[in-house]
């Protein structure tokens, strides 16, 4: 198609025109300017919306060295639990975050309990997850302490990874603690930088030292080759059929399966011909729940969950239709969404369910999964194998979604018929409009739309709604920028 990305020329060099080709941006910029739009501001928008998958880093270190608190000042708002105890962080686990302009993802490894095996174990189990899914790692150790036994096995887990390392000496602040910073010197990985997460001294300096360390972009996990296999990672909590249904696709047992939930300790990548096409499973790593351990369950599952998606192109979420849709179910959804990968929700067990539970599933399915009513979904049994057929068609689907692109000039023709049709509600005696808008990007896709106004979350989200009734995008989700035109009589 015309309209897509040419790898070469001259026009390509200079701009990151995102899903734009030469010509499209060219005339899209005309049509900027002929609304009263800074040029800059646009090429800013398309460029951020057109963005690849941003570079990760991740926050490591041992428990209650301020590793939440670090977070939330690079974050710039405090959005991950600061308690004085280790363990406490839970739930979402990523963030987005910007210093110097430049854009990155944030994983927060802070939360967990120790097990049985003591303090050792637990750190290096977070860490090596954490460590797989980043392209950079900030390694915080407090400084007031010093370099422990714990911290000692953390380094060895870097040092063996290979990824690049920002030492974050945390805890000083002020002169007098900087000496307790420079003996970290001895952990072996450069300059601790010292700095105080509460009070964000010293901040500024680390974090320009993470930019030189993170990639301008993350090294592509999939998609690098021509035709080579897509990553499907199956994800879903505890005991819900993912290693099954692995292994009924394969027709063999690949993995291990037990009653017992966390059978499975690592991910496990199996290559699998299906429909005559190769495909690479990702079985994700199960959790073994203990009632002591219930907060570190919760926090292994979001981790392990976040590193196998962040490494997949389509996450098929399985869902246990014998159970209700809890709120673990929905996190995973939530972190699936918000990592842009193409969905499907395979409901599993569904050959146990009676009518009355089927009655009330669809009724939780409305309420509950509301936010991916749009993804592609199977009704399946790994134990008997039905339906599983249906699971490739409903994959294909989504990828299909997940790189649809929409060409400039019918994206446009589509807004002004919206806008004439279904102008936004009148607020303040001023009624905003969308102008103009373009693609900047896919997988997943990714809109700029320029605007006279504010543009209301309600619109936005009836815009969103219109956009999958017109173009499709089946099985993926859908992100949507406004930018609104600044005054005429502030422009320069």
């Amino acid at each position: 198609m015309s309209d897509q990305i040419q790898p070469e020329g001259d026009g390509f060099a200079e701009h990151d025109h995102g899903a734009l080709g030469d010509a499209e941006y060219a005339q899209f910029m005309e049509l900027a300017a002929e609304e009263g739009f800074d040029i800059e501001d646009v090429e800013g928008a398309i460029e951020e919306v057109g963005h690849g998958p941003l570079p990760v880093l991740a926050v490591i270190g041992r428990p209650n060295v301020g590793k939440s608190t670090l977070v939330n000042r690079i974050i710039g708002r405090r959005e991950a639990v600061v308690e004085d105890r280790p363990g406490v962080t839970r739930d979402r686990v990523t963030y987005e975050a910007e210093w110097a302009g430049r854009r990155f993802k944030l994983v927060d490894t802070g939360g967990w309990e120790q097990d049985v095996l003591g303090i050792d174990a637990s750190v290096a189990a977070q860490a090596e997850y954490a460590i797989e899914a980043a392209d950079a790692v900030v390694f915080v150790v407090d400084a007031t302490v010093g370099a422990t036994d714990t911290d000692e096995a953390v380094v060895r887990l870097l040092r063996k990874a290979g990824k690049p390392v920002v030492l974050c000496a945390n805890k000083v602040d002020g002169p007098s603690g900087e000496a307790d910073a420079t003996a970290l010197w001895a952990l072996g990985l450069g300059e601790p930088h010292p700095v105080s997460a509460l009070h964000g001294r010293g901040t500024g300096d680390m974090l320009d030292a993470v930019l030189d360390a993170l990639p301008e972009a993350p090294e592509q996990t999939f998609g690098t080759a021509i035709g080579g296999p897509r990553r499907i990672a199956l994800i879903g909590r505890p005991n819900v059929g993912k290693s099954s249904l692995l292994n009924k696709v394969a027709n063999e047992d690949r993995v291990v399966v037990n009653e017992l939930a966390g059978t499975t300790r690592d991910p496990v990548d199996e290559l699998i011909e299906l429909g005559g096409v190769t495909w690479k499973f990702v079985d994700t790593a199960g959790i073994r729940k203990r009632v002591h351990l219930q907060q570190g369950a919760d926090y292994y599952a979001s981790l392990r969950t976040a590193a196998a998606v962040e490494k997949a192109e389509v996450a098929v979420i399985l869902i246990d239709a014998s159970e209700s849709i809890s709120v673990q179910d929905q996190r995973i959804v939530t972190m699936a969404v918000e990592a842009g990968r193409a969905i499907v929700v395979a409901y599993n067990k569904w050959d146990t369910l009676d009518e009355e539970r089927r009655y009330y599933l669809e009724r939780e399915i409305e309420t509950e999964l509301a936010q991916v009513a749009w993804a592609p979904r199977v009704n399946v049994s790994a134990a008997t194998g039905r339906h599983m057929e249906k699971l490739v068609p409903a994959i294909e689907t989504a990828i299909e979604g997940w790189e649809t692109r929409v060409p400039t000039g019918r994206l446009n023709a589509f807004l002004g018929e919206i806008v004439a049709s279904h102008p936004h509600p009148v607020r303040g005696g001023k009624q905003p409009r969308i102008l103009f808008g373009t693609q900047a990007g896919t997988k997943p896709p990714r809109f700029v739309f320029f605007a006279s106004g504010f543009i209301e979350a309600g619109y936005r989200r009836f815009l969103e709604r219109r956009l999958r009734e017109e173009f499709g995008f089946e099985g993926t989700p859908i992100h949507i920028s406004v930018r609104v035109r600044e005054k005429r009589g502030r422009k320069k």
